[in-house]
């Protein structure tokens, strides 16, 4: 599709997300099962959407609602660094969103806009319409719509509004399964009630209950995951569960009128392999140095750690965070500045060249925020480590000498994010020429200046991305 300024529009936009919706299900393996999904794509344009570096729900939602990456963001992760102390890290919020966001835009412009759930809105902003926040909501008692008076509707409607599946990491699955079954229908009764409530020019909404899917039952369905057992109770879960959501999508899009509509997961999925111990594997190669011997499965406590002579200590995640103790920089800081990028050349040499448990290259990949952003806001890592190009996690826990684990520390995970999510576009914007035709070459920074092109509003220069219509 070309970038022309004529082209035919509705003025009117649905986004669908699917958080972590992985596009060789939807694509290939599922594709005949999900009616409403394979019928966007057949009269539409569809392929895979690389997702921003890490491909992370907190920040990726906002690099694509924003057209900015994480180092503009100054948001790294879920959780960050606050200051260049040793143990002070936050869960990032929408207070933390310095650049302004899709919804932003367009309530400047006159439209009126309903946003539900997206990752990274809460607490909860004013706009020129209405705002249910994300899963990060502490909880229900917790002020979580603009307007305020919105939540009393939203409970009404949903007969108790799920934010997020609870301790979606556990051993109870049935308990699992009903939560996120429940949680998706009840965020999309409120998304239809919001549709049809509203005088709307634009509709956003995100769906966590594929991401919680993901990580509870990869193992169920994956033939190739090491824990699969054929005629397990749960083999069919996630597929049952991906056709559920497509029903939920084709009840939605009746209620969009002929507005056109966005299916968007923010990143893939992958199964996961196991684990690796980061900070055991500073420790054993003289990076991290302790005070005191760590307990089995132990955490990093800033306290245990001999700072003057650590150059390095880590974070556990899907994806490891390194960080180097530069003099001047950090409170103990003991690598010269000059050492600086020597140190970081050598870690990331190791770490490439890592095995994993039987003897074969790993295939880890190391980058570096200060080349791989266009800005470097607030405190990044000085590495981000993908083990495995992402089969492995990366474990914060240490102690006892293994690096390699297939325990996870924060519970029972089944897979990990993949660098690709999805992308489906219906609408009279796409040529006829060009329907059912498979796109390369998008990215999640692609898809503000695409809102922006529909709405015929300007593009900023230095948004990352460009027009996909």
């Amino acid at each position: 599709m070309s970038g022309q300024t004529g082209v035919k529009t509705t003025g009117r936009l649905v986004i669908i997300g699917l958080d972590c919706a992985e596009p060789s299900l939807v694509f290939d393996a599922w594709r005949t099962d999900l009616p409403n999904l394979r019928r966007l794509m057949e009269s539409g344009v569809w392929g895979r959407l690389e997702s921003c570096h890490p491909p992370i729900t907190v920040p990726a939602w906002s690099c694509m609602m924003s057209g900015r990456d994480p180092g503009e963001l100054g948001i790294y992760g879920f959780r960050n660094r606050i200051d260049r102390s040793y143990e002070r890290m936050a869960i990032a919020t929408s207070q933390q969103v310095f650049v302004e966001r899709i919804w932003q835009t367009l309530s400047s412009a006159g439209k009126r806009c309903a946003v539900l759930g997206v990752p990274g809105t809460y607490p909860p902003s004013p706009l020129n319409g209405v705002m249910v926040s994300c899963f990060l909501t502490p909880g229900n008692d917790s002020s979580y719509t603009h307007p305020a008076d919105l939540k009393a509707e939203v409970e009404r409607v949903s007969d108790g509004y799920l934010i997020d599946v609870p301790e979606f990491r556990t051993e109870d699955k049935a308990r699992l399964l009903r939560d996120v079954r429940a949680m998706t229908a009840k965020r999309f009764r409120v998304a239809r009630h919001l549709l049809a409530r509203e005088r709307w020019d634009f509709f956003v909404m995100v769906e966590m209950g594929i991401d919680r899917i993901h990580h509870g039952f990869w193992r169920f369905f994956d033939r190739r995951h090491r824990l699969f057992e054929p005629g397990n109770p749960f083999e069919h879960a996630v597929h049952e569960y991906y056709i559920e959501v497509d029903a939920e999508i084709g009840r939605t899009l009746e209620a969009c009128g002929d507005a056109s509509i966005l299916v968007v997961s923010d990143h893939g999925a992958r199964r996961m392999e196991g684990g690796v111990r980061i900070n055991e594997w500073l420790l054993r190669e003289g990076y991290l140095r302790l005070l005191v011997p760590p307990a089995p499965s132990a955490p990093l406590r800033s306290e245990n750690v001999d700072w003057p002579a650590t150059r390095a200590w880590g974070e556990g995640g899907y994806y490891g965070r390194i960080f180097l103790n530069i003099e001047g920089r950090e409170p103990q800081g003991c690598v010269p500045p000059a050492e600086r990028e020597s140190l970081l050349n050598e870690i990331s040499t190791r770490l490439e060249a890592m095995e994993d448990h039987q003897g074969r290259s790993m295939g880890t990949k190391v980058l570096r925020p200060d080349t791989l952003y266009r800005a470097v806001r607030g405190i990044p890592p000085d590495l981000l480590v993908y083990f495995g190009n992402l089969a492995w996690r990366s474990v914060g826990t240490f102690g006892g000498g293994e690096v390699l684990t297939f325990a996870n520390d924060t519970g029972p995970d089944d897979a990990n994010h993949a660098q690709d999510g999805l992308f489906i576009f219906n609408g009279p914007e796409v040529p006829d020429s060009e329907r059912g035709k498979e796109r390369g070459g998008m990215s999640l920074y692609d898809v503000a200046p695409t809102i922006r092109r529909l709405f015929r509003l300007p593009i900023p220069p230095d948004l990352r991305g460009r027009a996909l219509l």
